[in-house]
């Protein structure tokens, strides 16, 4: 670790400076020689870089959206060279080659790290020796020496012996304890980094060599930061430690806020904002509504299936998306959607068994009384129609002159017998002019 640190020493003198300067504040708090100073110098250290490599993250993302967009044609080289692994290796790298996609851009913020960690790791282990370095001289060198977090000197190591602990004034017992936790939790944090990226803001529906990527990361990295840690001064622990809550934090932000297409996060971030729709009656943030713009702007078919789903639940609130991101309140949504509603409301409720067969029988009881009176009824309805019409043989006598009218085959309500029985119902009179 010491050869690999020294290749880096032309880096030494800005980060131990930048130490010495937050020192200089802390101390002024805390008193120079704690380890609170010492600390918290580090921790400084840390978010100031983190700050600066913001550029490089941001590359990380669009390199990663980038990843996500070709998802599709990954998906279609994985079905057509399915039987053929190495075509499909060859056909993966050549569309990497033509939209100029770097699948290893995750670990760029770590590469860039790198120069940084070891550089500390360098001015640490002078600071254990006792040695100037850097920007450090003697007083600050002794005075980090002393500096100890919850009973550890920021220069010791888990793998020290007893006696480099007791040159440290520290006993090895408190030094292996808190190292241990440290390791422990600088692991820890490193694969719940992985494990939030594989689980939430993957699209797990393609199978990519990213993917695979992250994965492996997911396993390898906790297990190399387990056994490279234990060689680790305390404070090179408490500077990986904090990269690691800090890349957490940050990645938690992207997830929540611009997650990946396809994955858990964004069916989360998209119901998330249907509630907000749905209460506000608007898409409130530019963000969001930039979110909504694309998804309008994408055809039905390529939509996913949890930006679908959001769509469906915008309709059936009675909203509908437009192009610049905004919705609008659909009359005719909103009442095809209560005008369902209320259709389901009026539905009779399904009878039992027991109900249905009290009203056929019911309904077996009315038939058969309306058949019992129904001759009686006809037979009044005959005796009726046989009575002789007088005024009306006048009229026609006096409409046809010296010829005599003819009389109706039947009287008005009159009965006709025929081949298929009784023929009920007026029958309608010939023209007094008419031949018979």
């Amino acid at each position: 670790m010491d050869t690999i640190a020294s290749l880096f020493s032309f880096i030494t003198w800005p980060v131990s400076w930048v130490i010495v300067q937050f020192h200089k504040v802390y101390g002024a708090v805390f008193g120079p020689d704690t380890g609170w100073a010492w600390g918290l110098s580090i921790v400084s250290l840390v978010v100031l870089i983190r700050i600066c490599l913001i550029p490089l993250f941001v590359k990380q993302i669009k390199s990663t959206r980038n990843m996500q967009a070709l998802q599709p044609k990954m998906k279609a080289i994985q079905e057509r060279y399915k039987s053929d692994k190495q075509r499909q290796s060859e056909e993966m790298m050549k569309l990497y080659k033509e939209t100029g996609t770097n699948p290893l851009s995750s670990c760029l913020p770590i590469l860039a790290q790198s120069p940084f960690f070891f550089a500390l790791y360098h001015v640490l282990s002078n600071i254990a020796e006792g040695d100037k370095v850097g920007a450090m001289n003697q007083a600050l060198v002794d005075s980090a020496r002393q500096a100890h977090i919850f009973g550890a000197p920021i220069a010791s190591k888990f793998m020290d012996s007893a006696a480099d602990v007791a040159a440290l004034d520290a006993s090895i017992t408190s030094v292996r304890i808190v190292t241990a936790i440290m390791i422990v939790l600088m692991s820890a944090s490193q694969f719940f980094t992985q494990r939030q990226l594989m689980m939430k803001n993957v699209d797990l529906s393609v199978k990519t060599p990213y993917m695979q990527q992250q994965k492996m990361l997911m396993y390898i990295f906790p297990v190399i930061f387990a056994v490279m840690g234990i060689n680790f001064p305390v404070g090179v622990l408490v500077y990986w430690l904090t990269t690691n809550l800090w890349t957490m934090g940050q990645q938690m932000y992207v997830i929540n806020q611009n997650p990946t297409p396809g994955s858990k996060a964004q069916d989360s971030y998209l119901q998330r904002l249907l509630k907000s729709i749905t209460t506000h009656g608007e898409v409130r943030g530019r963000r969001r509504k930039t979110v909504v713009k694309l998804i309008v702007a994408k055809a039905t078919s390529d939509r996913n299936e949890n930006e679908r789903r959001f769509f469906s639940g915008l309709t059936k609130a009675g909203f509908a998306a437009q192009a610049d991101g905004t919705v609008i309140k659909s009359d005719t949504i909103e009442a095809e959607a209560e005008g369902g509603a209320a259709a389901r409301r009026q539905q009779p409720k399904r009878q039992t068994k027991a109900q249905r067969q009290a009203a056929a029988a019911q309904q077996l009881v009315a038939k058969d009384t309306e058949d019992d009176s129904e001759p009686a009824a006809e037979a009044a309805t005959t005796s009726l129609e046989k009575k002789p019409q007088g005024p009306a043989k006048t009229t026609a006598k006096d409409e046809a002159g010296d010829k005599p009218a003819r009389p109706s085959r039947a009287n008005s309500g009159g009965t006709r017998q025929g081949k298929s029985g009784q023929r009920k119902g007026q029958q309608r009179p010939k023209h007094p002019s008419s031949k018979k």
